[in-house]
């Protein structure tokens, strides 16, 4: 009989997984609201390269076209966590849904009707990713504010696996669109999304929050730049992994983006479906630790458990210079996805406790300066050095830096001990 009682208190993993859903009707318009557009920007991921190749066939423009991706998005990054902290978070977003709405209805008809020219994409790219670079501090800041301590670490959890499931099937959705009808018909699928995304946060209005107490004062762009500075200097745990990830983001980006696909296609000599299976299982491998993460309201040990995620996929990308069976090398892809999911769960749940409402902002515009400012020189230098030391010789570099500098952070007491 007492057993039979324990058994009942005890809590049920799917019931603690779903909550966010049964108890907060903000997180479910926020994450179907996102979950489209999230779904909306895969399928448009895997049609822009082929509109590019079919423009011009030249992979130097493709490489200028996600430039002018990246750089208004990092150059607005710098000035978009202080508009964020500003002005209502929720409008903010609803701007740039419309924006980006417009700009993929505008690409549809250009592309229907033959008109659309390298130059106008150009255009549309940069004004994109300003667009982007803008969102993601306003989505990170209401997600703050919606993600209660309740249901903090299975909403989460749930918005990481529905996202993963949303990358998944987009670009298969993207290549049938394009095989069967035009790109075009890809990107007016996009700005529906975007259109349903504005929909939702409609429901989000009422919504409203903490503001600085220079809120009210004139813009100050070096004091409300350095107040958010300052909240990170209070954690050692935010300022410490934000200038480590800083240099692990460019070691894992340049290993998975530009060596690993190396590694399948070219030096095992696989056919490109292998590459496509160890990406889904990359996927499924997150999705599998958003699960896990999400089914207990309270993790402990949070500092060691995270890094120890980072350090895992470091070890996987470090085996895979050395393994040539394809069904491992599969599962390998699984467990580095499950790794890397692992912190950044555990990333994103500390931010939202520790950082406050009035400068969340700010913060996460750093959060994100931090780890993509130097992603494009990144790539450039990696794409460099594999020509010079060998894509091999590269790949161990790579992943053994990776282990080294969670090694070097975890020396470090205050990132053991965050619990």
């Amino acid at each position: 009989m007492q057993s039979e009682i324990q058994r009942e208190r005890r809590p049920h993993y799917m019931k603690t997984f779903i909550s966010p859903i049964t108890q907060s009707r903000d997180f479910t318009f926020l994450w179907l609201g996102q979950l489209l557009s999230v779904f909306g920007s895969s399928v448009t991921l895997v049609i822009l390269p082929i509109i590019v190749y079919s423009l011009t066939g030249s992979t130097v423009i493709m490489g200028t076209v996600m430039a002018l991706y990246m750089l208004p998005n990092v150059l607005v990054l710098a000035f978009s966590g202080i508009i964020v902290d500003r002005l209502n978070r929720v409008k903010v977003m609803m701007f740039t849904d419309i924006v980006r709405f417009i700009i993929m209805i505008a690409a549809m008809v250009l592309i229907l009707t033959g008109a659309l020219t390298i130059q106008i994409l150009f255009l549309f790219v940069a004004v994109y990713g300003l667009m982007d670079g803008v969102f993601q501090p306003a989505y990170s800041a209401l997600r703050a504010k919606v993600f209660v301590p309740k249901i903090r670490n299975a909403a989460n959890a749930l918005t990481q696996i529905s996202n993963q499931g949303a990358r998944l099937i987009g670009p298969a959705v993207g290549g049938l669109i394009v095989s069967t009808a035009s790109s075009g018909i890809g990107f007016g699928l996009d700005a529906l999304t975007y259109l349903f995304s504005f929909g939702c946060l409609i429901f989000l209005r009422h919504i409203t929050m903490n503001r600085p107490e220079t809120s009210a004062a004139p813009f100050h762009l070096k004091k409300d730049f350095t107040e958010g500075i300052s909240v990170l200097k209070k954690h050692p745990w935010l300022w410490i992994t934000i200038l480590a990830f800083s240099f692990i983001n460019i070691c894992y980006g340049g290993a998975t983006a530009v060596l690993v696909p190396w590694l399948l296609n070219v030096h095992y000599q696989f056919k490109p479906s292998a590459y496509g299976l160890a990406m889904t299982f990359s996927g499924i491998g997150a999705m599998a630790a958003a699960l896990i993460f999400g089914s207990k309201d309270r993790w402990h040990h949070r500092g060691m458990i995270a890094y120890s995620g980072v350090l895992l996929s470091g070890l996987m990308l470090f085996s895979m210079a050395f393994i040539s069976w394809k069904p491992f090398l599969v599962f390998i892809m699984a467990v580095e996805g499950f790794g890397i999911m692992f912190f950044g769960l555990i990333w994103e749940t500390s931010l939202q406790e520790l950082v406050p409402e009035e400068a969340f902002g700010r913060v996460a515009s750093l959060d994100f300066l931090g780890s993509f400012a130097l992603m494009p020189v990144g790539y450039l230098v990696i794409g460099w050095s594999a020509d010079w030391l060998g894509q091999i010789s590269a790949m161990i570099l790579l992943s053994v830096l990776i282990i080294l500098t969670v090694i070097a952070v975890l020396t470090v007491p205050s990132i053991r001990r965050f619990d």
